[in-house]
């Protein structure tokens, strides 16, 4: 077979990203000494910047992390990683202070890969940071293994690295604020909240109905997307993201019985069911360890997506209030978002009685709690 039959007949990745992130793969330990040759330049500046009640917003994948992510992004104060800074996420200030030199073409928005009518730039935010903790955590994307980093955790390695990956995207982009989208924090923020005790964090929880007509949904699209370019499978993994597609691989919280039954359902093609005990496992999880930690409880937000939606002035308010950050400099681009947001109109539940019991069964209990009808 010829070297151009043998190409994917869809291209989903574009070739230049895909060999760029795989060759930043295979590199990360050169590039990890030249984060640290970095970090040793900018010693003395980094001596100044405070990371200061840094924002992470964690849930599970299509709860809202997204638009919650692009609004907070937008205060003045705050700065996240965004789509432009992978895959060279180790040199952050070598790279963005070339990039803020280089004399590009205005950002071109196009709607996201997930078909769900977020529009993005290379300047949106994006989970970017996942990458560096794949390199300092070994299983973090097993399910066989538990992935729970809490406060007995220790990696002083990581530890020094990522305070010094966080001040040095403050400083060059002249930010006090660090936020960071990240679902797989779940599991982490009692580890997170030891490395920065005034750590604020954003739980968005969503009806498990529609969430999980959601999950199906964008699990299916990455499915058809996989076997039209086998490299989206290898791109996803490469950037740190293993919620949907051929190789799509669940969080395990500490219970691996209930991981290995989502992974068994997923296999056998009873989405439905994968998807609400995946719900259920996350956000049982969470609400577990506030239950035990009164200091995790107070660092946490759980906002609801459809109060987001319906009540979206309120929500911000709080939303704002909650990350500590100051109301006013924010007080038009929430109103902007206030007359964006609005529920998703473009697809429907559309279970069957079998599947409907499925998902009561499994997210009974949780759904109430979060004030949702049973």
């Amino acid at each position: 077979m010829s070297r151009r039959s043998s190409r994917p007949a869809n291209k989903h990745v574009p070739s230049w990203l895909h060999w760029k992130s795989k060759l930043f793969d295979r590199t990360a330990g050169t590039w990890r000494r030249l984060a640290a040759l970095e970090t040793s330049i900018l010693n003395d500046d980094l001596d100044a910047v405070a990371i200061d009640r840094p924002i992470y917003v964690a849930g599970v994948a299509r709860s809202g992390t997204t638009i919650i992510t692009e609004m907070l992004a937008r205060h003045p104060d705050v700065t996240a990683h965004r789509y432009s800074d992978f895959p060279n996420v180790y040199t952050p200030f070598w790279r963005n202070w070339l990039a803020e030199r280089a004399h590009r073409a205005p950002a071109r928005a196009v709607e996201r890969a997930h078909k769900d009518r977020l529009m993005v730039t290379t300047e949106s935010p994006e989970a970017v940071e996942e990458v560096l903790w794949m390199q300092f955590f070994e299983h973090l994307h097993d399910p066989e293994h538990d992935q729970t980093l809490d406060a007995a955790t220790s990696n002083p390695e990581f530890e020094a690295f990522y305070a010094d990956h966080i001040r040095k995207l403050l400083l060059v982009r002249g930010k006090t604020r660090y936020l960071t989208k990240g679902n797989y924090n779940t599991t982490r923020l009692e580890y997170i909240l030891k490395l920065f005790p005034d750590a604020r964090f954003v739980v968005p929880i969503r009806n498990p109905v529609n969430h999980v007509a959601s999950l199906v949904k964008q699990d299916r699209l990455f499915e058809k997307t996989g076997r039209e370019d086998p490299r989206v499978v290898r791109q996803l993994h490469l950037s740190g993201h293993f919620e949907f597609g051929l190789d799509k691989r669940c969080i395990n919280t500490g219970d691996g019985r209930a991981a290995l039954e989502i992974q068994a359902a997923w296999t056998a093609g009873d989405s439905v069911q994968g998807w609400a005990l995946y719900w259920a496992g996350v956000y049982g999880a969470l609400l577990k360890a506030t239950e035990k930690n009164p200091r995790l409880r107070d660092a946490i937000h759980f906002i609801r997506y459809e109060d987001l939606c319906r009540q979206p002035e309120a929500s911000i308010a709080a939303l704002i209030l909650h990350c500590r950050l100051p109301p006013e400099p924010f007080a038009a681009i929430g109103r902007e978002f206030a007359g964006r947001l609005s529920e998703p109109d473009y697809y429907r539940p559309g279970f069957t009685p079998d599947e409907s019991a499925q998902l009561r069964r499994a997210t009974g209990p949780l759904t109430e709690h979060f004030g949702y009808e049973s």
